[in-house]
């Protein structure tokens, strides 16, 4: 009788240490993923006081469209980093500028973004002070235009990045539709396809991690993503994006979209030199249907309006620019690519986590699955080269552990997914 009796006690010790271990997992999510509809961020009086840019740093004016010769390279740089819309990419562009020049990045405490999905406040800032001042501004945040304008000089440029909503919903259900908790009501195969066919059946607007499916973009950008898309709001909302943002990028027309960048912030066409961060393999993309696109695209409606306006806008940038100006442009764009494509990796593509040789090289991937490609450097690069090749190459997490940052609670998150091989 003694041997089950001791069966039960080993079964009821394993149950207590389980319901610890999992109370500590929850309670670190919780601080990890704070809550959703908390109210806008706001700072005290003596917390509030503007960014004050040193006598010796020149404020030139914006040029609106910039030449070699005639302008001043921009430095001062907000990039309202959206989701899966080659973001990643572009902020890789962002952090080799910076540590290039010697610039000061308003950079998150503790992890990889700015307490996200709760409003940005410039107290989430490492080593923030008041009055203090920075250069660069790019870490994913739901946006709060006060309190970002707060820690940039007054000429600092805005620019952020838009992508077609139906093909951004796809790529954001297979990326986080494992930690949106009513997906997994899905049963069938295809559990986008089942999703689409009845939204409202699933969606609840009130669900843990539910901004993630339903007009991501306008979310991120600091906006109800459930306003009724006949509301006023939504133009009024449209239009105070194309007031505050100097430069809105779309990811279909990424070089078209880095050619604009450069000009704008006076850059050479080293600084916007780039090769794709963050992407799925083929086999994990999926593509709509028409009619599921139609779909994906009513669903996200007001991204959908959104979207509209900003690729009517960027066209008519591309037309002031001059359309054969921008092939030239986006011809030696690719040019420069493709020749450090074969200077930089061995192979010449991205390859599958599996693959990838250098934990330095490892990307971050989404919860029980490895989709997202990497990259493996080349053994031999030239002294001149070397350099430029690791850091075009290095994903997101490692470069901002490179360039200094706090990630405690990222690297503990990491150990525990490892751990139990989420």
């Amino acid at each position: 009788m003694l041997l089950p009796q001791k069966r039960w006690e080993s079964m009821a010790k394993g149950l207590v240490l389980g319901a610890l271990f999992t109370s500590f997992l929850l309670l670190l999510y919780s601080y990890a993923v704070p809550p959703l509809h908390g109210g806008l961020a706001s700072t005290t009086p003596e917390d509030a006081a503007p960014c004050s840019p040193a006598p010796s740093e020149p404020e030139a004016a914006i040029p609106a469209n910039g030449s070699a010769g005639s302008c001043q390279p921009r430095r001062d740089i907000v990039f309202m980093k959206t989701h899966k819309t080659a973001s990643s990419t572009l902020l890789n562009i962002l952090f080799r500028f910076g540590q290039k020049h010697g610039l000061k990045f308003a950079f998150p405490n503790g992890r990889n973004d700015f307490d996200y999905p709760a409003f940005f406040a410039r107290s989430l800032v490492q080593d923030y002070r008041p009055g203090a001042c920075f250069n660069i501004i790019c870490n994913h945040m739901r946006f709060h235009y006060d309190e970002v304008r707060g820690l940039v000089p007054p000429n600092a440029t805005f620019i952020t990045v838009l992508r077609d909503p139906a093909r951004l919903f796809e790529s954001s259900f297979h990326y986080f539709g494992s930690v949106v908790p009513f997906t997994w009501k899905l049963s069938s195969q295809d559990k986008l396809a089942e999703f689409l066919q009845d939204p409202d059946r699933y969606y609840d607007p009130n669900g843990y991690n539910a901004h993630y499916l339903r007009n991501l973009l306008f979310f991120d950008l600091g906006y109800d993503s459930s306003l009724d898309p006949g509301s006023p709001q939504v133009q009024e909302h449209i239009l105070e994006v194309e007031r505050r943002f100097h430069l809105v990028l779309l990811q279909e027309y990424f070089d078209e979209s880095l050619v604009l960048l450069k000009d704008l912030l006076c850059w050479e066409l080293e600084d916007v030199l780039y090769f794709k961060l963050n992407a799925r393999r083929a086999s994990a993309v999926p593509r709509l249907s028409g009619e599921l696109y139609r779909r994906a695209t009513d669903w996200n409606v007001l991204d959908a309006r959104l979207y509209r306006h900003f690729n009517t806008s960027f066209w008519r940038k591309v037309e002031a620019f001059g359309r054969e100006r921008m092939a030239r442009e986006v011809a030696a764009l690719r040019r420069a690519n493709e020749r450090m494509r074969r200077i930089c990796i061995d192979g010449g593509h991205a390859v599958d986590a599996a693959a990838i040789q250098d934990s330095a090289m490892q990307p971050w991937q989404p919860l029980g699955a490895k989709s997202i490609l990497g990259y493996n450097l080349k053994k031999s690069i030239g002294q001149r080269h070397a350099q430029l090749c690791r850091r075009m190459l290095t994903p997101e997490i490692q470069y901002l552990m490179d360039l200094g940052v706090n990630l405690w609670v990222t690297k503990l998150w990491k150990f525990i997914r490892d751990f139990l091989q989420w």
